[in-house]
Parts: C-alpha cells; structure tokens; sequence
C-alpha cells in the first residue's frame, strides 16, 4: 500500500474524525465522465437505483460491489455479482484498493483516486450509549451516529457479525427516542418456524388455523406506541415479505383469518448478520423491501476492530456478570499484561457474546480472568482448560457452570463435525433446530 492511502483519517483538534474523500469515476461504460466524490464509511456500486454510483451497464449486478474505508485504506468487497469484480485487471473477492487503481464492475472500468478535501465525522464525547460502550474511534463514531438517528422515526437496519451487539443497539436507539416509555418488543425472525411467522408477527383471530383457540395479537400490535425491532431479518421467508412490506409503508396490518386492516403506530427497526444485498443478487431477498429497511443504515464494528476496547470491556463485563449471577461484587483486577496480550491476540469469531461468555466462565470457574477459559482459542499459547469445580458457589451456580462448558464444547464438535451446517447438525443431535440455533447464539458458536 502506498503512503498516500496509509493515513485515510486522522482526529481533529475538535475531538471529530478528519477523513479524506475517496473518488469513483467512471472512464469506461455507459456512464463515462460521471464520478461520486464522498468520505462515507461505505459506498455501494450496482445497477440498482440507490447505490452511491449506479451503473447501467447490463453486466452489472444489482449490488454489485462496496467500497468500505477503513483506519488504515479502503478495501473493494464483491457482493456476490454475476459477473464479478476486479482491481487492476485482478479478480478479487475483498481487497485493499491503493490511489490510482483501476476497479472494473462487469464491462464498466472506474478509478479510484484520493482528494486533498477532508470531511470531519463527528464522534460521541461519551464512551457509552446504552448499554453501549466502548471509547475508540469506532464505537465513538458508531455512537454519533446512533444519537443523530435515535431521535427521529426512520426505520433502521443493523449490519454487524453474530455477537457485536446489534439488540443492543436496537435497545438503545428504543431508549434514547421520543418512544423510549413505550413497548420494545424483539422478535427473532431465526428461530421461528416459517409456518407460523405470520401469525408471530401480525397475530391471528379465533379458529383462523388449526390450534388457534383464541385470537391472538401479533409483534405490531404488541409494540404500537414504541418500537418493533426484527432481529435476524435476513432469515425472513420469502413468501412472508411482501406482507411485511405493506406493514411498514402503510403502517397498517391484518391478523390471519381477519377480514380488515388494524393501524399501528411503531418505530420499525431490524438487523442481520447477512449481506441483503447479496441475498437480493441471488434472489432471496426483495430489493424493495431492503430499500424500505435501509433508511438509515448503521454497522456495528466486529471486536476484532476495536481490540482498543478490550480493557474497558473486560472491566464493564465483570461488573455486569456479578450482578446477573447474583454474586456479592468483587473489585475488579485488570488482567496482567500477559494475559491481555494473549486475549488481544485471539481472533474472537463470536465477538463481545463471546467475550461476555468467557468473563462469565472466568467469574464461575476461578474468579478470576484467565485466558485459558477462552473456549475455542487457536492460539497455541493459550490451552482450552478443563474447568475446575468451584465450591466457593452455590450448588446450582457451580452445576451450571459446568453445564454451560458441556453444552459448548458439544455444540463446537458438533457443528465442526457436520461442517457447519446447522440442519445437518441438529438431526444428528436430535434437537430442534430453531433451540439448536438459540443454543450456538448463547454460545457464540458459529
């Protein structure tokens, strides 16, 4: 990388992210001569209106590419295009672009330059939002824009890996808006089985179905006055979309086996771990309905990207398992700088839920963080550990302890074994897939 793309953004003297514009423009193609100059966190480049640079070029996927500035650069991510993505007349996947590469989207050739002007992004003067914190760049900047966003009404869609947080955020959007006294009622469009999602989220009347015994009112209706917040949007049947599509532009919804429409007054926010715009390539997902989501757009950062965290984290965790555990509090002991660098060194695929689960396991098994609780560490430094029984706890903490490391080391194994398909998995064990699935979420096991 050359020293032009090293240093991408810097902090200002008013406490605000100084960040240089990236350029597009497009020398070959359809649209030859246009260009998009912007210092936005993402840009999107497809055929679809409401990218950033729209391409008319037929070879050009929907969603085709983004182009995502980080601390360090700018990396091009394929988006799952038909006809792919390439940087410097390489086919690439995801990879750091430098000043003056050439990007081709299909048959169209775009440059990618950087400008001498330079936007100020604005970060949060707190290390909280929430039950939020963190005091990096990356959360401060995360929590701006959530502070911007919590006091209107838009609808919202969370990006972020399994485990960054994203119900929390969606809580905290809740909390901090003109409806934080009214209901936030969660639904986990993951775990419910596709026959009754319908019903989940609109509710039913009396003998509409079989089993139907009394009417029954829906996510909407359980959340009018406040706010209605789908996690795991992304595994919403197909079938089901277009009536969620209504739901949210005409604010109106109609229980199954009803015969007229009821009002609803809700603040609509969603998340997924999932590319949409990739799934709307393939077809999975509908384009309108992603665009309705996508009024305001926020990504929660994966650990592994603001590791500057960790000690605040550590700390705040600690505290927080005392009290769920409903043990007396201990003062907290940051861990020796071994032990830090150890866990800094840990790739943390499960993100802060796996951090959570193992201050939990340190508190239940030793009372102390030791890394050696880290379940899954691929560090060769750092051994798995059998846990050792902790008769300092009451019988049922010390047995749910070791129920907690028994369910994940079982479901690891599993899963490893059945090469990450979670179906598979959950017939060899026998289990229910949509309990399978709350089982590796409470986990952190992906």
């Amino acid at each position: 990388m050359s020293d032009e793309t090293e240093v991408i953004s810097t902090l200002d003297l008013t406490g605000g992210l100084s960040v240089r514009r990236a350029k597009l423009q497009v020398s070959s193609g359809p649209e030859q001569g246009e260009e998009v100059t912007s210092s936005a966190e993402k840009l999107t480049i497809g055929s679809a209106q409401g990218n950033d640079l729209v391409l008319g070029d037929a070879t050009v996927s929907r969603f085709h590419a983004e182009l995502v500035r980080e601390p360090g650069g700018y990396r091009l991510r394929d988006l799952g295009s038909t006809n792919g993505t390439r940087v410097d007349h390489v086919r690439i996947a995801d990879a750091h672009v430098v000043d003056g590469s050439t990007l081709a989207f299909g048959n169209t050739s775009v440059r990618f330059t950087l400008v001498a002007e330079q936007d100020v992004v604005p970060l949060h003067p707190e290390p909280r939002f929430g039950k939020l914190v963190g005091e990096g760049v990356a959360m401060r900047s995360l929590f701006a824009r959530l502070a911007r966003l919590a006091v209107t009404d838009a609808t919202i869609l969370i990006e972020g890996e399994s485990g960054t947080g994203k119900e929390l955020v969606a809580e905290a959007l809740h909390q901090q808006s003109p409806r934080g006294s009214g209901p936030f009622v969660v639904v986990d469009c993951g775990s419910i089985p596709s026959e009754l999602v319908e019903s989940e989220l609109f509710g039913h009347e009396k003998g509409s179905f079989t089993g139907a015994v009394q009417e029954r009112r829906g996510a909407f209706e359980a959340a009018h006055g406040g706010t209605l917040f789908l996690d795991e949007i992304g595994e919403l049947p197909l079938a089901m979309q277009p009536r969620l599509l209504r739901a949210l532009e005409r604010r109106q919804i109609k229980r199954v086996g009803a015969d007229t429409f009821r009002p609803v007054d809700v603040r609509f926010v969603a998340a997924t771990h999932r590319d949409l715009r990739a799934a709307v390539n393939r077809g999975a997902f509908r384009e309108d309905l992603y665009f309705r989501l996508a009024v305001g757009m926020v990504r929660v950062p994966p650990l592994r990207s603001h590791l500057e965290d960790l000690s605040l984290l550590l700390r705040h965790l600690w505290e927080e398992t005392f009290r769920t555990l409903g043990l007396p509090a201990r003062p907290y002991i940051a861990p020796g700088a071994d032990t830090l660098h150890q866990l800094m060194a840990l790739p943390w695929r499960g993100n802060v839920r796996e951090l959570r689960n193992f201050v939990e396991r340190s508190v239940a098994m030793s009372g102390a963080l030791d890394a050696a609780f880290v379940q899954g560490a691929t560090s060769s430094h750092i051994a798995p550990g059998q846990p050792s029984v902790r008769v300092d706890l009451s019988y049922k903490d010390a047995k749910e302890a070791w129920l907690d490391f028994f369910e994940e080391t079982y479901l690891r194994q599993r899963l490893n074994a059945a090469g990450g398909n979670v179906s598979q998995m959950a017939r060899e064990a026998r289990v229910d897939r949509a309990h399978v699935i709350k089982l590796l979420r409470k986990h952190a096991v992906r």
